[in-house]
């Protein structure tokens, strides 16, 4: 395992990592282009997120932003990695999952009809493209065999991550980016186990992010719909199968988990909260942690900004598993840096003092002479 920080560093970017770049920029490019396209098809079909209800937003928006991300990662995989074993698979299900979804965009459909969808792609990538997790790694180089659990636990992380990406998608430009971080994440400990077509997968997957990132930013275009969300929850789940789920490495797992363990939380906790209430867990509300910090008074911006805080230095700290000690320490500056801000903007907005009658006569007496 490798530090892309340490004494090579420019040859261990070069050789693992930047194989990454041309699919990023490609699904980033794409995805940016089929945007407008999403925009103006979504107005002629009225595929739009009305205001009210759950949807914070003044105007009506577009909610076809699912499909362009798609297009983008499709055609990045597609160029780079044609002939890669899991190509078919991951296309075949994220797609369906793109195009099942904007059902449900259309004309909302009941949490019920939801989770069979979900269980659907789910059973599809498990059961027809074997996207299995079979084995864990244990501390001391030892190795879990899963057995007759393969085929649970590989449906219950599926599912868990389609619905940690649809419960985050509820601030503009949070998923996305949350998602992205993660791309970024797994692209990195790819890289330090050598998987180049992981790696790729990755930055595809990235990228496309970023392009939708450009309209999906305060105030939004364009939403990803729940199409948009269940794609990046099953793509981001084939993809870590695919890459540290498949290697003998200690908590193999840990990446993904620990950098959406916030997301992984609040999902959680908003099922418990549900069952209690004897409401649906897909139903959704307004008590996710994102809204929670919205009534606290941060705006989008800065609700995205916590989460991406967050969302850096959990991965980062799953990343210390692949000898990536330095990353740590970049992103709690990253993540200082972002929750300054957020602070600053709190004190500046409401107007707070922090009482300092002994500056003020050190100003004044400097003042006097």
């Amino acid at each position: 395992m490798t530090d892309f920080f340490g004494g090579d560093a420019l040859v261990n970017l070069k050789d693992h990592l930047l194989p990454g770049l041309w699919p990023l920029l490609v699904a980033l490019v794409v995805c940016a282009l089929l945007v407008p396209l999403m925009i103006w098809i979504s107005r002629r079909t009225h595929i739009m997120a009305e205001p009210g209800g759950r949807h914070a937003h003044a105007n009506a928006t577009p909610l076809l932003g699912g499909l362009a991300m798609y297009g983008g990662f499709a055609a990045a995989v597609l160029v780079f990695l044609p002939h890669y074993s899991g190509t078919p698979g991951l296309l075949v299900v994220s797609g369906l999952a793109a195009a099942l979804l904007v059902v449900d965009d259309r004309r909302p459909v009941s949490p019920l009809v939801k989770f069979a969808f979900q269980v659907l792609l789910s059973l599809v990538a498990v059961v027809v493209f074997g996207f299995k997790i079979t084995y864990v790694g244990l501390p001391g180089g030892h190795i879990a065999q899963l057995g007759l659990l393969v085929v649970p636990v590989s449906l219950f992380w599926l599912l868990g991550m389609q619905n940690t990406v649809n419960f985050l998608d509820g601030v503009d430009g949070l998923a996305a980016g949350v998602v992205f971080i993660v791309a970024i994440t797994l692209m990195l400990a790819a890289g330090s186990l050598k998987q180049i077509d992981v790696v790729r997968l990755s930055a595809a997957l990235a990228g496309t992010c970023a392009g939708f990132l450009l309209f999906n930013w305060h105030p939004a275009r364009i939403f990803m719909g729940d199409s948009g969300a269940h794609f990046l929850g099953i793509a981001l789940g084939m993809i870590s199968i695919l890459g540290v789920a498949k290697v003998a490495v200690a908590f193999a797992l840990a990446v993904p988990i620990l950098a959406l363990a916030v997301p992984i939380a609040d999902t959680a906790w908003a099922i418990v909260r549900r069952g209690r209430r004897g409401a649906s867990v897909a139903r959704p509300d307004l008590n996710h942690l994102h809204h929670r910090l919205q009534a606290f008074g941060l705006d989008a911006r800065r609700t995205c900004y916590v989460f991406y805080a967050a969302t850096a230095l959990l991965g980062a700290l799953g990343l210390t598993l692949f000898g990536h000690g330095r990353v740590l320490a970049v992103a709690l500056v990253a993540s200082a840096v972002l929750a300054s801000t957020v602070a600053a903007d709190i004190l500046q907005h409401a107007g707070w003092r922090i009482p300092a009658p002994f500056l003020r006569r050190l100003l004044a007496e400097s003042g006097s002479s």
